[in-house]
């Protein structure tokens, strides 16, 4: 029954004929609006297109260089965008040339109307899913975004390009489009078009080009840096192979040809004086960083960038002296020296010498990774066994030749120590001791540490899917910039930060493109690295490091000189630089070849010419900034040793690292000073010493130099000054390896 005063309701048709015609007119709506909405668009894209205007190609792009500046943001260090500029009409581009840039870049270049739809749409899912940001522009948008607009990557730009493409194609023939884009794209070497790449890459003129010599340009076009033959020649080989394979696919190049066709030999890189010196390996290492941080190549040669650098004039110019004064002057064939300093806490790469000359050579020394690391290993393996609470005073079997787990090994010099403890095993650089702790400890967890400090996985040598006990001595060949960055972790007590040469980034209007931030993460706790720090200052004092005590300040260290003498190492740190220098040789081939020699001297060791260098970089670098100390260890991880102040009777050994008494029980010693052992430091003691002390601080140093700070639990030194050994003497010093 209905409510009162309600009309009654109607009741609901069961004709569903009623309805069908109601039901059929939506999808019609939908068309029309589809429809309606196509000739929306169609209309504001025509009027789009209408109104874009096209530059003259007068106008393409003046380039203006990217300046690089120094640390101090107003002193320049050098221009990134001084280039080679060609142009030449297409019909003076052999078609096989063409159709191999073609083939590498837009191969439906004639068939479409200035976009690829498909190349948007795989454009398109590749920055949804957060894939590549590369791919998807057709030749014609390439040179509209290189020759008329910005480098900036967002989606307005690519709508502009697009609508720029479209009106080219309707503006202007596809040979001029093509002719406009060889001219005015980047090949790499400072080479604009294609006629200046085809000199800068084979010496000779486009017209002379062959076919395999025209893919590699082609293949270079994809990215002149990552490409580069001479960082990358693998990659350049197997996109060159990827490009006449494509000719082959499209009919541009027979089966045949194919099967004849081989990479074609690449003449060597020729650089300007204004790259001389230094300044082209730190130019270099700028515009590296600045391709990884997703800047393409035109906005770094001639986006008109100014990029404040890392690099401090002071430290660099300490840098090239320190090896042109203490690096060696005699059979220096095919010697190759690196060095590279890092600030601990934010990776800044404040210097770096990577060769002569960058004119001559262009392989940097302090980045590539080339030359074994040796025993600057051994600090990894410390921090592992530090972790797991392995102490300082444990002791460990010194003796050479020892096996280990069926694996063979000497000591350097094949000399034994005996039963020696853990500091004394790392400031003697003790081979069979370091093994037998890397066995008990893990060989993986040395690695895990080596990784942790900041040794890249892909460091050549370092095996890590196939590790065995060689790891520890040093087999893989890491950078310098890579151990220095390393050791930069056990200053800054734990704290690793990623490397970098780039402070900021402005644009050519002033705006901030990029600025460095720098980020940490924890790889030890402090109490582990400062435990590091304290066993390597160990090191100095007392052991292989001693040409260190030179620099006058608190410092750590670790030798390094692999088996056959092809390589020695020294990397080292105070509180504020972290600093690693290396030495190898090559011969014609590029093939490791002992340092024997070189010099002057029979065996270089890191503990030589490195640590010379080391000094002399150090002090310079440093200058007259405030004397730090490391932060102190742990309590209970000093081992005390009981100096005698009094020499021994006939017989009876002083312990490691204390000085020789100058006092003689009974008369006036007739036995000679050990002249192998730089400042009459004592031997390993054939037992372990007994762990109390009683050590007085010295007020000064002979030469009137402040006392470095000494740990009231370490050996006292000698009343007289250590004195450091020098290159001409090292050959002879104590075991470094």
């Amino acid at each position: 029954m209905s409510q009162q005063g309600r009309p009654p309701r109607k009741p609901r048709s069961t004709n569903s004929a009623a309805t069908a015609p109601r039901r059929r007119r939506w999808p019609l709506r939908v068309a029309i609006g589809i429809v309606l909405l196509a000739a929306i668009g169609i209309g504001v894209g025509a009027i789009a297109v209408a109104s874009t205007s096209v530059p003259s190609p007068n106008e393409v792009s003046t380039s203006e260089a990217t300046i690089v500046y120094w640390a101090d943001g107003s002193t320049e260090l050098g221009r990134l965008g001084e280039a080679t500029r060609r142009s030449v009409p297409l019909v003076s581009v052999p078609i096989e040339v063409q159709n191999a840039v073609l083939a590498a870049e837009d191969r439906t270049f004639y068939e479409h109307g200035g976009i690829s739809p498909l190349g948007v749409g795989r454009a398109i899912w590749n920055n949804l899913s957060g894939g590549s940001t590369q791919g998807g522009s057709t030749i014609t948008q390439q040179y509209a975004k290189n020759a008329y607009l910005s480098q900036d990557r967002s989606w307005d730009r690519k709508l502009r390009e697009a609508l720029l493409a479209f009106k080219l194609e309707t503006v202007v023939s596809k040979s001029q489009i093509l002719e406009d884009y060889l001219n005015t794209i980047y090949f790499g070497r400072g080479a604009y078009g294609i006629e200046a790449a085809s000199i800068a890459y084979f010496g000779k003129p486009v017209t002379e080009l062959s076919t395999s010599e025209g893919a590699v340009l082609a293949s270079i076009i994809k990215s002149p840096s990552g490409l580069s033959p001479e960082e990358n020649l693998p990659a350049l080989e197997g996109r060159w192979v990827y490009v006449i394979d494509a000719m082959v696919e499209q009919g541009w190049l027979t089966p045949e040809e194919r099967a004849s066709a081989a990479f074609p030999e690449i003449a060597k890189a020729k650089a300007g004086n204004r790259l001389g010196g230094q300044t082209g390996f730190l130019l270099n290492a700028v515009t590296s960083e600045l391709a990884a941080l997703g800047f393409d190549e035109t906005e770094i040669q001639r986006g008109g960038l100014r990029i404040t650098s890392t690099f401090e004039r002071k430290a660099q110019r300490a840098a090239t002296a320190a090896v042109k004064q203490e690096g060696p002057d005699s059979e220096t064939q095919g010697l190759r020296i690196g060095l590279a300093a890092v600030r601990p806490g934010t990776g800044e790469v404040v210097a770096m010498y990577g060769g002569k000359d960058f004119v001559d050579d262009q392989i940097n020394n302090a980045t590539r990774r080339f030359a074994q690391a040796g025993s600057t290993f051994k600090p990894f393996a410390l921090a592992a066994a530090v972790e797991q609470e392995v102490p300082l005073s444990s002791m460990w079997d010194g003796d050479s030749p020892a096996t280990i787990q069926g694996y063979t090994l000497t000591n350097y010099g094949d000399k034994s120590y005996g039963k020696v403890s853990l500091l004394q095993a790392t400031e003697r650089s003790i081979n069979t001791a370091y093994v037998q702790l890397e066995s008990d400890i893990g060989v993986d967890n040395v690695a895990d540490a080596a990784l942790r400090a900041g040794v890249p996985e892909g460091t050549p040598g370092l095996n890590l899917g196939q590790l065995d006990l060689t790891f520890v001595l040093g087999t893989a060949s890491p950078s310098g910039l890579d151990m220095a960055n390393s050791y930069a972790t056990f200053a800054a007590s734990g704290a690793r930060a990623t490397p970098t040469v780039i402070k900021q980034v402005l644009g050519p209007n002033g705006g901030l493109l990029y600025e460095s931030d720098p980020q940490t993460t924890e790889a030890f706790t402090a109490d582990v690295a400062n435990t590091v720090s304290y066993t390597l200052s160990k090191v100095v004092t007392n052991g292989t490091g001693a040409t260190a005590l030179a620099l006058g300040r608190p410092a750590a260290a670790k030798t390094g000189t692999t088996d056959g003498n092809r390589s020695a190492w020294f990397v080292g740190y105070t509180p504020q630089l972290a600093t690693a220098v290396l030495m190898a040789k090559e011969d014609e081939a590029g093939i490791p070849v002992s340092l024997s020699g070189t010099g002057g001297l029979g065996t270089v060791t890191g503990g030589s010419f490195p640590a010379a260098i080391w000094v002399a970089f150090m002090k310079a670098a440093l200058g007259d900034s405030e004397v730090a100390a490391f932060p102190a260890p742990p309590a209970g991880v000093i081992v005390p040793v009981n100096c005698p102040t009094v020499l021994p009777p006939e017989g009876e050994e002083v312990p490691l690292g204390c000085p020789i008494p100058q006092i003689v029980e009974f008369g006036p010693s007739s036995e000679p000073v050990d002249e192998s052992n730089p400042g009459d430091v004592a031997p390993l003691p054939s037992e372990p010493v007994d762990p109390a002390v009683d050590v007085p601080s010295p007020e000064a140093n002979p030469d009137g130099s402040p006392a470095l700070p000494v740990d009231p639990a370490a050996p006292a030194p000698a009343p007289t000054q250590t004195p450091t050994p020098t290159p001409s003497a090292a050959g002879s010093g104590p075991p470094t390896e």
